[in-house]
């Protein structure tokens, strides 16, 4: 597991000639920034901010030039937000405060929401800022879109929306980063998504069989675009994870709750005390929790590792099997299976 982000990726050359448009731009974005460089987002509201701009179509809203570069080994996107050029003027001095934000589309907004700083007073702001999503897989990469939407942050009112561009990531080479330099278009975003009710998020789980110490070692390392289950638009996320059957109460264990993030970060480990012989009969129950005070814990999702499992799943317990004092680590989706309540 990774244990630093990059905060900032090389400076590109500036293209030649004038900015190309973009050929796919018919879907959604969004995940977690950079740590080293996160900051404070000011309060707004996706839907409104959206819809409150007032150029017409015939407006020219400027350029805007980035980066993407999908690791394949760690299954994370990098997008490094170079700058903008001639950008629609938004307030009364002619100017703007601009900032870009990015989704993953199809997919909860809020969960997959990442954003640059803000830059004060500027048509041509230069940001240089590497915002990177984590736990993308080679199928999200033909199936989703990234969407960059420019934007004006108004302190007294409802931020508006300058203009957007749209990236199908199919377009992108594994472990290649590719430049952009794209007119920004007009484009009314889309304020719900299909398939945000089957994704539930996804959960970074290590595996290690301890043969000296005849011990199953499980990591519970992060969870990414969980789905939120509270009124503020987030949850209180906590994992619970049970070794079945026959285990009693020694099999069940469950991480710190996580307060008001749809990305939490948990980097616990737990320990089973089993024969190597017997983890093949075993299943390991995962499972995602909203803690909530006072009443029933919402499940999130959840997923099973072992060998009656299928894909990824399988292949992680076998792998787990076979590789003994070796810690494996992969990316598990979290499906809307039905589950009973959480203790």
């Amino acid at each position: 597991m990774e244990s630093a982000y990059p905060t900032a990726l090389p400076q590109l050359r500036e293209e030649r000639g004038p900015p190309a448009t973009l050929e796919d731009r018919r879907q959604p974005a969004a995940y977690n920034r950079t740590p080293a460089r996160q900051q404070p987002h000011p309060p707004e509201d996706d839907e409104e901010e959206a819809n409150s701009y007032d150029s017409d179509e015939t407006t020219a809203l400027g350029s805007l030039e980035f980066s993407l570069l999908y690791e394949q080994e760690n299954n994370s996107l990098h997008c490094c937000i170079m700058r903008a050029k001639g950008l629609k003027p938004m307030d009364s001095n002619g100017l703007a405060d601009p900032y870009v934000k990015l989704h993953l589309l199809p997919g909860a907004s809020k969960s997959t929401k990442l954003r640059t700083k803000t830059l004060r007073n500027t048509r041509n702001p230069v940001w240089n800022e590497t915002l990177v999503y984590h736990g993308l897989t080679d199928e999200d990469m033909q199936r989703k879109t990234l969407r960059l939407s420019v934007c004006d942050e108004d302190k007294f009112g409802h931020n508006e929306f300058i203009g957007e561009t749209r990236v199908a990531l199919k377009k992108l080479k594994m472990n290649q980063r590719k430049n952009f330099n794209v007119c920004l278009e007009r484009v009314v975003p889309v304020r719900k998504d299909i398939g945000d009710l089957e994704e539930r998020g996804r959960i970074l789980i290590s595996l290690m069989y301890n043969s000296q110490l005849s011990r199953l070692i499980v990591g519970v390392v992060r969870c990414v675009h969980l789905a939120a289950m509270d009124a503020n638009g987030y949850s209180d996320p906590f994992v619970k994870i049970c070794l079945k059957p026959d285990m009693g109460k020694k099999a069940k264990n469950k991480t710190q709750i996580k307060k008001k993030t749809l990305n939490p970060e948990f980097n616990e480990e737990f320990s089973y005390d089993i024969k190597h012989s017997e983890l093949a009969k075993k299943t390991l129950d995962i499972s995602v929790w909203d803690y909530d005070i006072g009443k029933c814990n919402d499940y999130i999702g959840g997923c099973q590792l072992g060998i009656t499992a299928k894909g990824e799943r399988l292949k992680h317990w076998y792998e787990c099997l076979k590789n003994k004092d070796k810690k494996i680590e992969k990316w598990h989706t979290l499906l809307n299976e039905n589950h009973v309540a959480s203790d």
